[in-house]
């Protein structure tokens, strides 16, 4: 009796193992299958700071964020911001920031030639040929007068800055006009918004203005979009996505998955403002983190040029390196092997693939 009484409590403990183990098994989640559809997600959840002041060059960040893709990776942002790039690149480059946006001036080469150590690593701007975000207006009575480029000799041309981007655009131009800087009249004017009102004075002709105020301007009557800054400047890299070196070579496992799920982001983009897909949320997305609340004009608007597959115009950086060192204001050289730095975008292109359409 007591031997059956084993072999039954035996053959029960057994069904018992093989029906409880099956249990625990269906509960794990499937091997090879991650959230994300190609990598794991992070074993411990990790916060990556991006220092971001709600640009519109961040919609990758933006759209990654609300559409779950930072979170597939088991990623939490948190966006901070700054006064300005003086007190960024510092902090980039001790590893307080992980990630930041920026734009090519003296000052920044600058800060890197006197050992600011940051990584230049994907784009974060430049132009869709035929709707540049970032481009020349000309005031709205002056259309008969201003038919070309070289119809700008004598004008009162107004630029937000020297010896950054906005000038190497400005220069740009100027050479594809066939014009000097002595043709025309420079009028420094730091605030874009300022160029609204001296057009409306009368008191510039001509000025590098940016969306969504090239949209607003046409939209009161003040300016008009002249031509298109593809016509000059077609490879122009107007910003870029900025890494803590500690972030991309110490951190690998994170700085890859951070890097799909921008492009992520940036892919969805593309879709949304070239090819119409999703349109509505990614606007909605936009409107909660830009300044830019008006759906209906982010349907007009040039938008920012976003590369999908984060390459850069890495040629045009060091032209503008150079012109702003020939300009005296860049003092000391930059190793540009060292400084730009794809890695990131190549290895996430790795697992997530290029992009096709």
């Amino acid at each position: 009796m007591v031997k059956k009484v084993c072999h039954l409590l035996s053959f029960l403990l057994f069904i018992f193992l093989l029906f409880g183990c099956g249990a625990v098994q269906e509960e794990k989640p499937t091997e090879g299958n991650p959230p994300s559809g190609d990598m794991e997600p992070l074993e411990k959840k990790t916060t990556v700071v991006i220092a971001e002041d709600g640009a519109a060059s961040g919609a990758g960040f933006y759209i990654a964020k609300e559409k779950g893709y930072f979170d597939d990776y088991n990623i939490d942002i948190r966006f901070t911001s700054f006064a300005n790039s003086d007190d960024m690149l510092p902090a980039l480059a001790a590893g307080e920031v992980d990630i930041a946006g920026g734009v090519s001036t003296a000052s920044f080469f600058n800060a890197i030639a006197q050992g600011i150590d940051v990584k230049i690593i994907a784009d974060k701007g430049h132009y869709f040929e035929g709707n540049s975000y970032f481009s020349f207006v000309i005031r709205e009575d002056l259309q008969e007068d201003i038919q070309d480029y070289a119809d700008l000799k004598g004008k009162r041309i107004a630029v937000s800055s020297r010896n950054a981007v906005d000038d190497y655009i400005f220069q740009r131009m100027l050479e594809h006009a066939g014009l000097t800087e002595e043709d025309v009249e420079f009028v420094l004017m730091s605030d874009f918004g300022n160029m609204l009102a001296a057009m409306g004075s009368k008191s510039i002709d001509a000025a590098l203005q940016i969306e969504p105020l090239i949209t607003q301007g046409e939209a009161q009557g003040l300016h008009v979009r002249f031509k298109d800054a593809t016509d000059y400047a077609p490879d122009a890299q107007i910003a870029m996505v900025l890494g803590s070196p500690d972030f991309v070579d110490r951190e690998e496992e994170v700085s890859v998955r951070f890097m799909a799920a921008y492009l992520k982001g940036i892919r969805d983009y593309n879709d949304a403002f070239l090819y119409g897909e999703g349109l509505n949320e990614v606007i909605d997305i936009m409107t909660k983190h830009t300044a830019l609340k008006d759906p209906a004009i982010w349907r007009e608007v040039g938008v920012t040029g976003l590369d999908p597959n984060g390459q850069m115009f890495v040629e045009d950086i060091h032209k503008q390196f150079e012109m702003y060192k020939s300009n005296g204001a860049v003092r000391g050289d930059v190793d540009f092997n060292r400084a730009v730095d794809t890695t990131l975008t190549d290895r996430a292109l790795e697992e997530i693939g290029p992009y096709t359409r």
